[in-house]
């Protein structure tokens, strides 16, 4: 025992060891993980959960920046759609391959190396003068996203041994990711209002460019001491099979139809390729995933929460981000600020959320949570015609408390996969995160556009439109944005009420739909979490 302990202090941040890897022989290097002091600890916690926010803030700040980018670049509708989207492709497509690779290579060398093509990639839109540039763009901005997000959740769970510790360090992660989205519209709409469209990329080059210098200082290198050989055919197969599946679900959510053979096609081979992969995985002795972790409940309850909560909430946050603009008449920068109870909300529930666990138990804590922010949703759809302002912000702060409640998710899915696998619960959480958010945008983005257009269908307004022009009832049907458009050219503000009213009605039990899908998930979630499950107890 005295030779283990003494060769335990001896080892080094290159060879981060897993729970279970007894008789490794430690490799030379930097200091260990488990020698690094209280203040570096929670250092790093700020560097890793600075860069996320970073990712985060991008997202929404491209939301922003559309409205410009298009009227200077002036893509198709095709073009368009594959800016928005890219990006959410390569990064459901490498999330599981490089945090494999990261596993082999050295989780701080991948993370520097995100950060590194993130900047790059934000600089070089400087350059963009077409559609194309920008679209490749933002795939290289994928391949960055995809290195960085799942590294930060594996270093979290190598740096902090203790789980009290790494459940109060994820609780910051998760805050401070989710103020990201509150960030975006508000950075992005100080940008647009003074410089052009670039800005909104050209700011994360200084932002990224620190973190590399903050990370290099501050950052443990960690790896697998043994993970074996990198399998390039289970690469293969879970980058076409990931890029498919999300590429399918987004084209049937997009056309807001389930009978387009191209979308069917690319499902088919996602299930085929995924099958495979699966396959491959559960008979290798050196898996490149190891699926084997959903055999833990806790794990596999966290997932399910991190799925479920993003499926809901990525397309109610989309509605609401509408509702105020389009309906309510918000500017992006005031539509920004009216999300920010939400943020806020869910920063506070994080943070909370790790102490009350302690006092009510994880499962109730977490289950409690995805509860209370599956009612934040049912209220719009109980509001009716009542649905206000007033209204929605205290939808939104529910929600944001109980979706704030996912770090208890996230040190779950953590706290219940070895240390030698944290690479593939950081890949695997991810995923559930951009999975989920899609799923979510296309099934409830289709519900919303169905009611809308069974709503709008119906108002007479619309058959006098159709007299007047086929193709431009055809249009206003589509969307409310298309229809507020047409209502300003044609100068009928009655169309945009009208349509207004239509879409807070879609919006409504687009609301109730999803936040039923939230307390359903809160109740698998509870049952599935064993009980007595902590996450704050020191080992």
């Amino acid at each position: 025992m005295t030779e283990k302990v003494e060769r335990l202090q001896s080892t080094t941040d290159e060879g981060i060891r897993s729970a279970g890897s007894e008789g490794a022989r430690p490799k030379a290097g930097p200091v260990p993980t488990q020698s690094l002091s209280t203040a570096r600890r929670w250092m790093a916690t700020v560097v890793l959960s600075a860069s996320v926010l970073v990712i985060t803030m991008d997202m929404t700040i491209l939301n922003i920046a559309l409205p410009d980018l298009a009227k200077d670049l002036k893509p198709s509708a095709t073009q368009q759609l594959w800016i928005v989207d890219v990006y959410s492709l390569v990064l459901a497509g490498l999330l599981i391959s490089w945090a494999a690779v990261g596993d082999r290579w050295g989780r701080k060398r991948m993370l520097m190396l995100g950060y590194a093509i993130f900047g790059v990639a934000s600089l070089l839109v400087f350059f963009a003068d077409s559609p194309g540039i920008v679209i490749a763009v933002r795939a290289f901005l994928g391949v960055g996203g995809a290195m960085i997000m799942p590294t930060t959740l594996s270093l979290i769970r190598v740096i902090f041994t203790n789980s009290k510790e790494r459940a109060t360090a994820l609780s910051i992660w998760a805050a401070v990711s989710g103020l990201g989205s509150a960030i975006g519209p508000l950075l992005g709409g100080y940008l647009l209002e003074h410089f052009s469209w670039h800005s909104a990329f050209l700011v994360n080059v200084p932002l990224m460019a620190a973190a590399v210098i903050a990370g290099m200082l501050l950052l443990p290198e960690s790896r697998v001491e043994k993970p074996g050989k990198l399998d390039p055919l289970a690469v293969v197969l879970s980058l076409v099979g990931m890029t498919l599946l999300v590429w399918s679900i987004k084209e049937f959510g997009d056309k807001a139809s389930l009978l387009l053979p191209a979308p069917w096609i690319a499902f088919a081979i996602a299930a085929v390729a995924l099958g495979a992969f699966a396959r491959r995985c559960l008979r290798s002795d050196e898996p490149l995933l190891d699926l084997a972790l959903f055999r833990n409940r806790q794990f596999s309850a966290g997932i399910l929460a991190a799925l479920g909560t993003t499926f809901s909430l990525l397309a109610a946050i989309l509605l609401i981000s509408q509702w105020l603009q389009l309906v309510q008449g918000d500017t992006p920068v005031q539509a920004g600020i009216h999300l920010i109870p939400a943020a806020v909300a869910g920063a506070v529930a994080s943070i909370a959320a790790p102490p009350l666990s302690r006092v009510f138990g994880a499962r109730a804590v977490l289950a409690g949570g995805l509860a209370v922010a599956g009612l934040g949703m049912v209220y719009v759809g109980l509001r009716g015609a009542g649905l206000s302002m007033v209204a929605v912000m205290a939808a939104l702060v529910l929600v944001g408390s109980g979706t704030g409640t996912l770090a208890i998710a996230s040190a779950m899915i953590m706290g219940g996969s070895p240390e030698d696998r944290a690479g593939n619960a950081g890949a695997l959480e991810e995923t559930s995160y951009e999975l989920g958010g899609v799923m979510g945008v296309a099934v409830l983005g289709s519900v919303s556009a169905l009611v809308y257009k069974a709503e709008i269908v119906a108002d007479p307004l619309f058959s006098q439109l159709r007299e007047y022009s086929a193709d431009v009832a055809n249009q206003a049907k589509e969307s409310l944005g298309a229809a507020v458009t047409i209502a300003n050219e044609t100068n009928i503000p009655e169309l945009a009420e009208r349509a207004g009213a239509a879409f807070t009605r879609s919006f409504e039990v687009t609301g109730a739909v999803g936040g039923a899908l939230m307390i359903a998930v809160a109740a698998a979630v509870f049952f599935l979490t064993p009980k007595g499950t902590k996450i704050t107890g020191s080992h």
